[in-house]
């Protein structure tokens, strides 16, 4: 009886070759966000040049990669990206609340270990209303404080690092104030204090996006937001926080100091280490 197994060896199909990946190709078609797997560069696609797809990044940056194997990651994961067999042609461009270009197709990250801290509640609901697109792509969790009075040492807990850095939102944020003072105790090179001058969030929003020519004067030593309700008729601050929510659609309806202080912290908490 011949012994098969000794005269062949092994089986020549159980190896691995039915558990080899292939890297799926992808039509790099307009607006496909993609992220280039060397550098990292996370972008839509807007066009073609010599070869190359082009790129653009959320701050409107544009850079070319050559079509490559296994060159790019589609939801984390590596494609093949291909002309397309017709011609793109550009999309018309959608913006976020934040006036950033929105993008399509693309899952929300997984929350990276950098952070966003900011006063309160009132503050994170209305950063989610204006930058939440743009945080859940770049993965960046905003979360509330209740007061800064214990930054510093809430800092140190938090422990930031080249590759866990923290932003931070303060109201008030003026030369001389309690905030300035608390603030400058903060000292890592791994976290970005800003800020805005009014007194709480609220003011940050337009008065025109709220149909007042301007927000009430408060008289010193009278606690604002009541302060503001009494003159402005209503009962109480809640009511008041739903109704000026609600009056905010994009960054055209809140102060410019607010929308600066947001994007620089966005540009630094997403900082490649």
């Amino acid at each position: 009886m011949i012994d098969m197994a000794g005269r062949y060896g092994e089986d020549v199909l159980a190896g691995d070759w039915r558990r080899r990946k292939v890297t799926p190709e992808v039509d790099a078609e307009p607006d496909l966000v993609v992220e280039d797997a060397d550098s990292g560069f996370c972008g839509a696609v807007v066009g073609f040049e010599a070869g190359a797809v082009v790129l653009e990044d959320r701050h409107g940056k544009r850079r070319n990669f050559p079509l490559l194997p296994a060159a790019f990651l589609l939801d984390g994961r590596p494609v093949t990206l291909r002309r397309p067999t017709r011609a793109p042609v550009p999309a018309a461009r959608r913006r976020t609340a934040s006036g950033s270009v929105a993008v399509d197709n693309v899952r929300a990250q997984v929350a990276k270990s950098s952070r966003i801290w900011v006063e309160g509640i009132h503050d994170a609901a209305l950063v989610e209303r204006i930058w939440g697109d743009d945080l859940r792509i770049e993965g960046v969790v905003v979360e509330p404080l209740d007061g800064i009075d214990d930054l510093d040492a809430d800092v140190r807990d938090f422990g930031p690092a080249p590759t866990r850095r923290l932003g931070v939102l303060v109201d008030h944020l003026v030369p001389g104030s309690k905030e300035s003072r608390i603030v400058a105790r903060v000292t890592s090179p791994y976290v970005l204090v800003t800020g805005h001058p009014y007194v709480d969030v609220w003011q940050a929003v337009k008065p025109a996006a709220l149909g007042i020519a301007a927000w009430p004067v408060v008289p010193p030593g009278r606690p604002w937001k009541e302060g503001v309700c009494a003159a402005l008729g209503v009962a109480e601050p809640a009511d008041m926080w739903r109704h000026i929510l609600s009056r905010v659609n994009s960054f055209a309806d809140v102060e410019t100091p607010l929308i600066n202080a947001m994007e620089r912290l966005i540009d630094f908490v997403t900082e490649p280490a």
